[in-house]
């Protein structure tokens, strides 16, 4: 499995970072930028290859023009790799995914059974969605007995079955290559934290990311939200170049469009960041009078974004037709479920996002368990992964805030304009699009990129910080790996009932659980899905050392950042 797990690493991370290689380095952007758009439009073009192979009912062999054609663009491309290597700040972006790759690939090894919160049946669903496109699944079946395939949008569940059809098809595989997938979100955090504070605010962005329980949780869950948040951030990124005047303009907007288009094909948690900023991009142009030839700039943008996902939504609308096209989603479904007024369910699910179930007196019984241990990584579960302010980290949401407030101060009207309207927007939109009433929160259904674009900004603040903050922030830090990620590995590991109560079974341990662990724990036995941790044959201890080593280089890494002025990435 050791061999295995190389190969699917080297190529997943092979097409991502080779097969736009030919084609990037003449959009003339900055080293850093090319690093993350390069990747963002890999992943772009491997969704129409991929799903041009599945669509037209090709051999599913045709799956491996992905790798080939990313050779053949490497190769073409030599010379602008070089430079790329050569670059610092490029430099400190690949060094930074290759370590947050590593250590959410090693926390993986020690899931032995999904569980945490009431996270139930999406990691199921998502790999009935992966056979699917691998021609596995029948046409007519609902994804775990609930769901049509447009309920989903495909572009993930696509490009794993791409990669599983070149490596192996079982459920190990499919955790490893999700979770590299997932591990991309670092990109554009650490390209946003450069370009708040210059390049070496990366290697911090490396470090937050690496301990936030929330990036690590959902990176090792099979499910599409951070992929999403990949293109989302990229897209915010290369949005915030479209509101900068220069020859670049029109490429930004042309790399954030394909970026937007191929989030709202991941996930549709996209669709407050796409109106959002539909809406300042449109604002943009009539602030500037569409002079410059901003608004030719925006109808090939525009194009751009539609293109990429004609294809599925006219395969869909063939197949399923409007009905099943757009409203099979769980947004529709759960709105029509549970009726009420929209605007009291989005103000009570705003506090309960941000006020935590605990202090608000709130005692459900869903995660009723015999297992104190459980019971604690539960509740840490729900602060760290619902709660909008809390997933942040215990210091780190404190530290953003006090920032936030004096960057708001120092800004120009024009930006504080613009980050109100995008953080209120997406925030209120987002609290909209999920009909359902959450009274644990709901920061893990659409939010989640805004909290990964928090910690991009805490990252950039990194250095600006005296040394009590330094300090305050590191200590939580330790808090949040401790309680977010230690806890949760070794409840999902089952490692503390090992260690403290000898002699049971596992159906016997689940049992200690809530319910929900148990049913996951039913659903892999059931499905005689093998996990990665369970046919990996390494010592777990060689992983703890690993995983050590990983951490020990991201923390020199971090405390060897200078401060230096805020340049392009």
């Amino acid at each position: 499995m050791i061999a295995d797990t190389l190969v699917c690493l080297l190529l997943v991370l092979g097409v991502v970072f080779g097969l736009s290689r030919g084609f990037v380095d003449r959009l003339g952007l900055a080293p850093g930028e090319t690093v993350v758009a390069g990747a963002a439009l890999s992943l772009v073009a491997a969704w129409l290859t991929a799903w041009a192979v599945f669509a037209t009912g090709c051999p599913l062999a045709f799956y491996w023009a992905l790798p080939a054609l990313a050779l053949a663009s490497t190769a073409a491309g030599w010379r602008g790799l070089r430079r790329l290597v050569a670059d610092p700040g490029a430099r400190e972006l690949l060094q930074g995914q290759l370590l947050v790759t590593a250590w959410c690939v090693g926390l993986l090894s020690f899931i032995k059974n999904h569980s945490g919160g009431a996270w139930m049946g999406d990691a199921q669903e998502h790999w009935q969605r992966a056979l699917y496109f691998l021609r596995m699944w029948p046409h007519e079946r609902l994804f775990i007995d609930l769901y049509q395939l447009p309920a989903r949008p495909p572009l993930a569940n696509v490009l794993v079955a791409a990669f599983l059809r070149m490596t192996r098809v079982d459920y190990a595989h499919f955790q490893v290559i999700s979770t590299v997938l997932c591990s991309l979100a670092y990109l554009p955090v650490a390209l946003l934290a450069g370009r708040f504070a210059g390049r070496t605010a990366a290697r911090a962005a490396t470090l937050l990311v690496m301990l936030s329980p929330l990036f690590v949780q959902n990176a090792t869950y099979p499910w599409t939200k951070l992929e999403a948040a990949f293109f989302i951030l990229c897209g915010v990124h290369f949005f915030l170049r479209v509101r900068e005047p220069g020859p670049g303009r029109r490429v930004a907007a042309l790399v954030c469009a394909l970026c937007l288009g191929a989030a709202a094909l991941t996930h549709y948690s996209a669709g407050p960041y796409l109106v959002v900023l539909a809406a300042a991009w449109l604002a943009l142009g009539l602030r500037g009078g569409w002079s410059g030839g901003f608004g030719a700039t925006t109808a090939v943008a525009a194009l751009a974004g539609a293109l990429v996902m004609a294809p599925w939504f006219a395969w869909s609308l063939a197949a399923f037709g409007w009905h099943g096209t757009f409203l099979s989603n769980s947004t529709v479904s759960m709105m029509q479920r549970v009726p009420g007024n929209l605007l009291v369910k989005m103000a009570l699910n705003l506090r309960d996002s941000v006020i935590p179930p605990l202090l608000r007196g709130f005692r459900g019984t869903l995660f009723e368990q015999a297992s104190p241990w459980g019971a604690l990584r539960d509740q840490c579960f729900i602060l760290y992964q619902l709660n909008l302010v809390l997933a942040l980290g215990s210091a780190g949401c404190v530290v953003f805030l006090r920032e936030a407030w004096g960057a708001a101060g120092r800004a120009t009207p024009r930006d504080r304009a613009f980050w109100g309207f995008l953080l209120a927007g997406v925030a209120a939109l987002s609290l909209a699009a999920y009909g359902d009433r959450d009274h644990y929160g709901t920061a893990h259904i659409c939010l989640q990129s805004l909290v990964l674009l928090g910690l991009a900004f805490v990252a950039s603040r990194w250095d600006r910080l005296g040394r009590a903050w330094k300090a305050a922030l590191a200590a939580g830090l330790a808090v949040d790996f401790c309680l977010g990620i230690a806890l949760q590995f070794a409840v999902e590991d089952f490692a503390i009932d090992r260690w403290l109560t000898p002699g049971r079974n596992l159906l016997e341990v689940s049992r200690s659980y809530n319910v929900v662990s148990q049913e996951n724990l039913t659903e892999k036995i059931i499905a005689h899905d093998a996990y990665f941790s369970d046919i990996l044959d390494v010592p777990p201890a060689f992983i703890l050392v690993l995983l050590g080593a990983i951490l020990g280089l991201a923390l020199v890494r971090a405390g060897g950042t200078q401060a230096s002025p805020a340049t392009k990435p």
